[in-house]
């Protein structure tokens, strides 16, 4: 199989303003104004205006001024991605909770946001430019999101994640066997220098496969933490090719399965579960 088209990157000042933004990064990197235009379109093109914060800009007729910093980072494999899309399962005035299909970032990168789940829900009326990502899941993994409407409920939410006062659960087969169903085993080991903190529930043992599936509560949220605990207790997840054993033949069996908190909001408490399968058929508020 032939090696992808190597990324490019560009980056120029604007001197004057009589081109557009597809005609400049056209004549610096040979591409195509078209293929600029569909870069722009899916968040590959970024702006940087003396005193203002950098944003992508997506209109091919966005108007320039001198001295406006741009940016091009065109990479053909990012951008052919059409990954699946999510589900918007609940809409609340200052939050939505949607399901993340595996395959679907969380958010963007510099080559673009087209195949991210934040970049979906500002497309839709009912959230639009509003949508802040307050947590993260893994490309790989799939399940609940919740993201914020707006800064004041973003960094209300985000707080209560790093306070946990959000309580995240998945469901997660892993290879091995931890125990009998029931049995309940917790890695407390620290990740990159900081407390963590991973409660595993044994639910079924697949005898046939030689793998358990398992519930399990995050009570710290360190960066692959569901992954690297369960590695460092010898029973990694079935499809991590990062952590685990290489690639046997899966994808990463790990679904966000539950979100529960007391709404910053409304006081009320809330809570949104995947059905028993790990689908979202029938969420349940």
């Amino acid at each position: 199989m032939a090696n992808s088209p190597a990324p490019i990157i560009a980056r120029l000042t604007v001197a004057e303003t009589t081109g557009t933004a597809p005609d400049l990064l056209s004549r610096a990197t040979g591409l195509t104004k078209t293929a600029v235009k569909e870069a722009m379109a899916k968040g590959a093109v970024w702006l940087k205006r003396p005193g203002s914060k950098e944003r992508r800009i997506r209109k091919a007729g966005f108007v320039l001024s001198a001295g406006d910093n741009l940016a091009l980072y065109y990479d053909p494999a990012v951008l052919a991605l059409i990954p699946p899309p999510p589900l918007l399962l609940a809409t609340e005035r200052h939050y939505s909770v949607w399901y993340k299909p595996a395959g679907l970032l969380s958010q963007g990168s510099r080559c673009g946001d087209h195949c991210s789940l934040l970049r979906h829900a500002e497309k839709l009326k009912e959230v639009g430019a509003a949508a802040r990502l307050v947590h993260r899941l893994d490309r790989e993994a799939r399940g609940l999101v919740l993201l914020a409407h707006g800064r004041q409920a973003a960094a209300a939410l985000s707080h209560m994640f790093q306070t946990r006062a959000i309580e995240k659960r998945y469901r997660a087969e892993i290879h091995g066997s931890l125990g009998p169903p029931g049995a309940v085993v917790i890695c407390d080991a620290p990740l990159d220098g900081k407390a963590a903190r991973t409660m595993v529930t044994v639910r079924e043992i697949l005898k046939e496969t030689g793998t358990t599936r398992v519930d399990i509560l995050l009570e710290t949220g360190r960066y692959h933490q569901i992954r690297r605990h369960l590695n460092l207790l010898g029973h990694p997840l079935v499809g991590d090719r990062r952590y685990g054993a290489g690639n046997d033949g899966a994808g990463l069996q790990l679904v966000a399965f539950s979100l529960a908190f007391i709404c910053p909001f409304t006081g009320r408490q809330r809570r949104y579960s995947l059905d028993e399968d790990g689908s979202a058929a029938g969420l349940r508020p």
